[in-house]
């Protein structure tokens, strides 16, 4: 098992990356600041929305802990994305949990839907340089 709590930004990606490398059985991973794609994402269909900071930084950190669960699901694992402590105490209660699938196949077309979704917003996020080569 693996447990990262409040790691910031690219930290994250890389809890994760040691715990599929690993191959651990479960990895919990409560994300903090998520700064790497409020960089780079650009799409033309949401410029609007893109264009508010605070907008912007909002859906930056929940597409990038999507693409976290997305990612641990292309490893073989069982993912979920749950709310560990209620809003009133942190804004930053979102918990990644993920458990191995035993049952796992790969799947080409899941690989080319996500590879699809960083086409459609411009970016190369941490854990997909990282566990690329594990889907």
């Amino acid at each position: 098992m693996i447990i990262s709590l409040h790691a910031c930004d690219t930290a994250t990606d890389y809890a994760i990356y040691f715990g599929v490398k690993l191959n651990c059985d479960v990895i919990l991973s409560v994300p903090c600041c998520q700064h790497e794609l409020f960089k780079q994402i650009k799409n033309n269909e949401l410029s609007s929305m893109l264009s508010y900071g605070i907008l912007k930084e909002r859906f930056s950190s929940l597409l990038t802990d999507n693409l976290r669960a997305d990612a641990l699901k292309l490893c073989g694992y069982k993912t979920n994305i749950i709310e560990f402590i209620d809003m009133e105490h942190t804004p930053k209660n979102i918990m990644i949990k993920a458990i191995k699938n035993k049952q796992f196949t790969k799947n080409i077309k899941n690989i080319e839907k996500f590879e699809k979704l960083l086409y459609n917003f411009n970016i190369n996020p941490t854990i997909y340089k990282l566990l690329k080569n594990y889907f």
